[in-house]
């Protein structure tokens, strides 16, 4: 009797003990543990972080430790707070919708924010800020912003947040010109992972590529706001700017596109050509030809349905040895795709390019004389815009074409690996 007595105390002791473990553990990972990366489920777990400001508006101010930062923007990504829905002068149903990769230009997106501002029928439009890095100065210029709705997104695999590890730059990867035989006998982490020309990955570059193909995803299919949305999204970039009168025309570009292309993949803004003089008198001509990377990279437009026939090449886009997404597109274009990749783009650009500094420009950044520029081709332009309607200049069929060169600086495996896990996030 009293061996089984003991037993049975014994028993409820061990099951004390244990139930006690389990509650230890859970409130240790509540305020140490990390949420496992784009888990719903387990973004839901994680508390509000109280290092760093809360604005009144709803967003976060990311700072404090790297694991606050991380906590917080994953709470970000799930929360998808949009700002300005219950403003006066913002009605109507979803029109047309703009997303845009920042980085750390904070001068520029106030440029591009601004000749936003400045555009007709924004108030009907949903812009979607993309950051890769985060800082007060940013989230000020957000939480500016009042004329349009808006929504912050957080890439979540950014050097800000990884500094010191992948898919940041580890201090045990490899240098960039080492050889490959000087790097398996050094046993740095990443030797047998060279790119085309010898080299090994530079995370400064990478970045961009990832971000690009990870804001894809989000946006398509984790971006709430845009369930139900069967219209364009425009891809942009902080150093873009725009024409006063893009929305109307991007408009009339999807109706054109019904009634004389439906198989065009892409409408874009912009164009790197610049602005000819004698394209001004032709502000209501489009062209229909092949996309190229060099030329029709800015304010790419594309519905749902042309991001589902990327996605049929995404192990090729992860796996392709460029670090340049635009580069990659046109290889997918020539190699992959069904068929190659086409756009409908105007003579007279309605987005340009301000950036004169970043990855590929090693001059110093002059915002200032980028914005005297863009206001010169405003007033040059203006007489011009808002064209009645919209004609056909140039019909072509698309032909695939691909890059005129690789760039490399894509070949280590993690970078495949984690390009390829934004689709099953």
């Amino acid at each position: 009797m009293k061996l089984r007595l003991h037993r049975k105390n014994t028993l409820l002791t061990l099951i004390v003990l244990m139930g006690f473990s389990i509650v230890l553990y859970s409130l240790l990972w509540r305020t140490s543990g990390e949420a496992k990366p784009g888990s719903r489920d387990e973004v839901r777990k994680i508390p509000q972080v109280s290092a760093g400001v809360s604005t009144k508006r709803g967003f976060p101010l990311l700072s404090g430790s790297l694991t606050d930062m991380r906590k917080s923007v994953y709470e970000n990504n799930f929360q998808q707070k949009v700002l300005n829905m219950n403003t006066d002068h913002i009605k109507g149903d979803l029109d047309l919708v703009l997303v845009v990769q920042v980085h750390n230009r904070p001068a520029y997106l106030r440029m591009f924010l601004e000749s936003l501002r400045q555009a007709a029928d924004v108030e009907r439009i949903l812009l979607v800020l993309s950051l890769d890095y985060l800082s007060e100065e940013l989230e000020k210029i957000i939480h500016n912003v009042t004329f349009c709705r808006v929504v912050q997104i957080c890439f979540p695999y950014s050097l800000q947040l990884y500094p010191d590890e992948f898919p940041g730059q580890d201090p045990a990867d490899c240098p960039r010109d080492i050889s490959k035989a000087d790097a398996l006998q050094q046993g740095c982490k990443n030797a047998e992972y060279p790119d085309s020309f010898g080299h090994y990955r530079e995370a400064v570059f990478t970045q961009t590529k990832h971000h690009w193909w990870w804001k894809l995803h989000f946006v398509w299919e984790r971006l709430e706001a845009l369930h139900g949305y069967s219209g364009h999204a425009i891809f942009l970039e902080e150093d873009n700017y725009v024409l006063p009168d893009f929305v109307p025309f991007f408009k009339e570009m999807e109706q054109l596109q019904k009634k004389q292309c439906p198989e065009c993949h892409i409408l874009a803004l912009g164009s790197q050509e610049g602005l000819p003089a004698e394209k001004q008198s032709r502000s209501g001509v489009v062209d229909i030809i092949s996309w190229k990377s060099t030329k029709h990279n800015l304010g790419m437009g594309m519905n749902r349905q042309v991001y589902y026939i990327l996605m049929g090449c995404s192990r090729e886009f992860c796996a392709y040895d460029d670090y340049n997404w635009d580069w990659t597109l046109q290889y997918l274009s020539a190699n992959c795709l069904t068929k190659p990749l086409k756009v409908m783009v105007p003579q007279l650009p309605r987005l340009f390019h301000t950036g004169d500094c970043g990855m590929h420009q090693s001059e110093a950044c002059d915002p200032d004389s980028a914005f005297h520029k863009m206001k010169a081709i405003v007033e040059s332009s203006g007489s011009h815009l808002f064209p009645k309607s919209l004609t056909v200049g140039i019909n072509q069929e698309a032909v695939g074409s691909p890059p005129a060169m690789k760039n490399g600086g894509w070949g280590d495996v993690r970078d495949h690996a984690l390009c390829n896990s934004y689709s099953k996030l």
